[in-house]
């Protein structure tokens, strides 16, 4: 089991989160001007599609809190928090703290930060092992993992060192051409996705993957909801990778449904 020392620090996380991202994701058109760095409506829109479901996945980790099955998902928080505050650092000359928005938001990554902080520490000294179960993986459903994880760490790993300018990032997938601080700001989201799934390599246990999966389908919902909110701004017929940007959040979020109506979410 995991201590209770983090528990607090993992549900506040997820209020903040859930609080920075119902401002940014229902009122993008007011905020964008002056969110932290220069970004367009669906821009913010999207980054609080990715708060909403970090506060999604923030409070089934700690609803459930135990470790053999969210340890992924506090990887994940881990994770993002590090290469979102990584990207600020890097892009702080571009930073603009004059609203109150830009303040919260970098709260909310401070203590998302700390609460990973006292996870880790936890993990070191307890070094709690991993759930053992005879529920295991199919050799399909491992593929798929592969498959999943290969691609979106591509899409990460690209965001990361591509140019403005190169293939895909001219309005090619994303329909809008991104500056570098929300192009890195991308690759990190998409790194932490790709990274947090990495254990289940080899931790095959089908409960603990339906619970990072269920804990992760707010990104999918939000960040959908996002785009067909903005549908108007992709043109599929000239920049068919548009699609590209719709199938992969579809393409895992509709068979996720009947996977979890059979096998459950891992509670």
């Amino acid at each position: 089991m995991l201590s209770n020392t983090s528990r607090f620090p993992t549900y506040l996380t997820a209020v903040l989160y859930a609080v920075l991202g119902a401002l940014l994701f229902f009122m993008p058109d007011t905020l964008a001007p002056v969110f932290a760095w220069k970004v367009t409506a669906f821009m913010t829109m999207t980054i609080g599609g990715w708060c909403l479901g970090n506060a999604w996945l923030a409070f089934i980790a700690a609803r459930r809190w135990n470790w053999g099955r969210v340890y992924s998902s506090l990887l994940y928080l881990g994770l993002f928090a590090v290469g979102e505050l990584l990207v600020v650092y890097f892009f702080r000359s571009k930073l603009n703290l004059a609203h109150p928005i830009a303040w919260l938001y970098l709260l909310t990554l401070f203590v998302n930060f700390a609460a990973s902080l006292v996870t880790l520490m936890f993990w070191l000294r307890a070094c709690p092992p991993l759930e053992t179960s005879s529920e295991q993986t199919s050799s399909s459903q491992y593929r798929m993992l592969v498959i999943f994880m290969i691609f979106v760490g591509f899409l990460g790993l690209y965001g990361s060192i591509a140019s403005v300018g190169a293939p895909g990032t001219n309005g090619g997938i994303f329909p809008e051409v991104m500056s570098q601080f929300t192009l890195r700001s991308f690759g990190a989201f998409y790194l932490a996705v790709a990274l947090s799934v990495v254990p289940y390599l080899w931790d095959r246990s089908i409960k603990a993957i339906l619970t990072h999966s269920i804990a992760s389908y707010g990104l999918i919902v939000f960040i959908t909801i996002a785009a067909f909110a903005y549908i108007r701004l992709f043109d599929f017929a000239s920049k068919p990778g548009g699609l590209l940007y719709f199938g992969a959040y579809l393409g895992v979020g509709i068979p996720l449904l009947f996977v979890f109506r059979k096998n459950g979410t891992g509670a």
